[in-house]
Formats: C-alpha cells, sequence, structure tokens
C-alpha cells in the first residue's frame, strides 16, 4: 500500500432511489374511510355457452360484517359473499320478470276477457 492510498478520497455514494408509493386502491381508500367495498373485478365468460360463466368480486371486511349483521352465513369468507351475490342476482331475475309479466299479461286459464264497454265483456 502506497502512501497516498490511506489518503484516497472515497468513492461517493450512490443515492438510492426513493422506493415509489404504491397508488392505493378503491378497497384500500374505502377501508380507511371505515365504508364497506365489494367490486366486481372480472367476469368470465365460457366462450362455448355464453350463458354460463363466473364472476370475481373483491370485498373488504366491513363489507364482510355488514352481510353477517343482516344475517348472511357460510362456512368460508367466500360463502358469505356468494350467498349475498346470488340474492343479487335472483332479485334481478325476479324484478326482470315482474316487469315482464306486468308488460306482457297472460289470460288466466286460457281465458282472456276484455271489457267493451257498455258493461259488456268479451271473453275468448
Amino acid at each position: 500500500m502506497g502512501l497516498f492510498d490511506r489518503f484516497r478520497k472515497p468513492e461517493p455514494v450512490k443515492a438510492q432511489p426513493e422506493p415509489k408509493q404504491k397508488k392505493k386502491s378503491k378497497k384500500d381508500l374505502a377501508t380507511e374511510r371505515g365504508e364497506p367495498y365489494v367490486e366486481i373485478i372480472s367476469v368470465d365468460i365460457d366462450p362455448d355457452n355464453i350463458g354460463q360463466g363466473a364472476f370475481e368480486l373483491e370485498w373488504n371486511d366491513i363489507f364482510l360484517a355488514k352481510l353477517v349483521r343482516a344475517g348472511y352465513e357460510g362456512r368460508t369468507d367466500e360463502d358469505i359473499v356468494d350467498r349475498w351475490f346470488q340474492d343479487v342476482c335472483r332479485n334481478v331475475v325476479l324484478e326482470t320478470y315482474e316487469q315482464y309479466e306486468a308488460n306482457n299479461p297472460r289470460p288466466v286459464n286460457g281465458v282472456q276477457k276484455k271489457d267493451i264497454g257498455g258493461g259488456r265483456t268479451e271473453v275468448s
């Protein structure tokens, strides 16, 4: 080792890039606000049977607790959320059916009655 080796200027320390802060998700933001959160994050459709498919849901613990307080039960968190989602889907179908029935009345027992005025009714 030479005389000047002991007095060598140290190599500059390279600045480490600051870690990028991860952008908070909608779920994280709702949880921080103490709000329930649920979202459909993907829909998979069977290409061979367009009427079949699956939904992937994401939720926070606040939403799950709300479901449990509302009476939903299950062995796993997924079971509880699945029962809720089935209820939502069932209600959509029932509402659609009721609207259809209201706009397309069917004759009762195959007999259709029509008021033709003057106290008279047409039966067919």
